[in-house]
């Protein structure tokens, strides 16, 4: 995510005499490690805070940036050490009964992601999340627990765990539901399951989140994912108030196997992806042969704004994630609109007959 510093958080910064852009600097030189990149960052985040005490905001204003601040920088600091593991996260209601086949269902799930050594990311509560981290172990498991003053607790495999999070506001919990997630699987629920889903396919339809498996994952001969789907056909597709192509950012599945297939595929060759200014790229496991190259201009040459796909080594733009470095990368200038094309595009670049041999 690139980042431009606001100028107007650094105006009218002299009070009494005091030069606060300097104090600022003080802090920043004795607080933050000598020749970090994020330097200026941390600097705009104390002038935002300080700007803030100036204008000495109401008291919920100030509870409510402060209490932010404290959950951002508490998970931060916890997830750390999951950081070079994928997860999954699953959504799906927290009333569902042990004894419900969908419960059998998610706990299947857990199991299956686990063994392909995936963290399995739930809301920390009971039904369809206590079912998941069943499956998956507490060593393949964190919880991002919500505090409600009735129905929620932590289930007994994270509870009391390094494994758990507790969260005050729901916005900032949502943040990591989708910011660690590397696939996100939808179980039948109730509302918050649906603001989920909406959610996450909002952020990555408009690109404001990396695109992800996103699965709809139901029994055999469940209609609740169906008749959502046909809703948003009817509705939205056909109504034209959403891309047709945006219907292939989802995929409805209906067994755990299914589903933990589904993700393995998608990173078969698709590693991850950036922007590099105006340049999409995505890092891949295996280069394009020939004549997948020749295809992939002529098939998907409506998502680059302009000019065409190249195929290209590490850079130094990407110097900041050097673990990266031996990963080919396919750019193109990408119009940053047509996601579901996208999707399809990764969808091409993950079949093995579509890879180049390895030298």
């Amino acid at each position: 995510m690139s980042y431009d510093p606001d100028d107007y958080l650094s105006r009218h910064f002299q009070t009494s005499g005091i030069d606060l852009r300097q104090k600022v600097d003080e802090l920043i030189n004795l607080t933050v490690p000598s020749g970090s990149p994020n330097l200026s960052l941390y600097r705009e985040m104390l002038i935002t805070v300080v700007r803030m005490a100036q204008a000495d905001r109401n008291r919920w204003d100030a509870k409510i940036m402060l209490q932010t601040l404290r959950e951002l920088e508490h998970a931060f600091s916890a997830l750390e050490q999951f950081k070079r593991r994928r997860k999954v996260t699953v959504f799906g209601s927290a009333r569902t009964p042990k004894q419900h086949p969908l419960y059998a269902l998610a706990r299947h799930l857990g199991s299956e992601l686990a063994k392909r050594d995936l963290m399995v990311i739930t809301g920390a509560g009971g039904g369809i999340m206590s079912a998941a981290h069943e499956g998956a172990g507490l060593e393949n498991s964190l919880g991002l627990n919500i505090t409600l003053p009735f129905e929620q607790r932590a289930n007994d495999i994270v509870d009391g765990s390094e494994h758990l999070l507790s969260f005050h506001f729901f916005f900032v919990r949502k943040l990591f539901f989708v910011k660690e997630a590397d696939a996100l699987v939808l179980c039948p629920g109730g509302f918050g399951t649906l603001d989920e889903a909406l959610e996450v396919l909002t952020l990555i339809q408009t690109g404001k989140s990396p695109i992800v498996p996103i699965l709809l994952l139901d029994e055999p001969d469940g209609s609740y994912w169906e008749d959502a789907m046909s809703f948003l056909h009817r509705q939205l597709e056909e109504n034209r108030y959403i891309l047709p192509s945006d219907m292939k950012l989802m995929r409805l599945v209906k067994s755990a196997d299914e589903a933990a297939a589904e993700i393995s595929r998608f990173y078969s060759n698709y590693h991850s992806s950036r922007w590099l200014k105006n340049i999409f790229v995505i890092r891949m496991n295996h280069g394009l042969n020939d004549e997948a190259m020749v295809h992939v201009q002529e098939s998907f040459g409506d998502l680059c704004q302009q000019g065409a796909f190249t195929l290209q080594p590490y850079c130094e733009s990407e110097k900041d994630e050097p673990e990266f470095c031996d990963l080919i990368r396919l750019a193109f200038p990408f119009n940053g609109r047509d996601h579901g094309r996208l999707r399809e595009l990764i969808d091409f670049i993950n079949l093995p007959q579509n890879w180049a041999a390895k030298a």
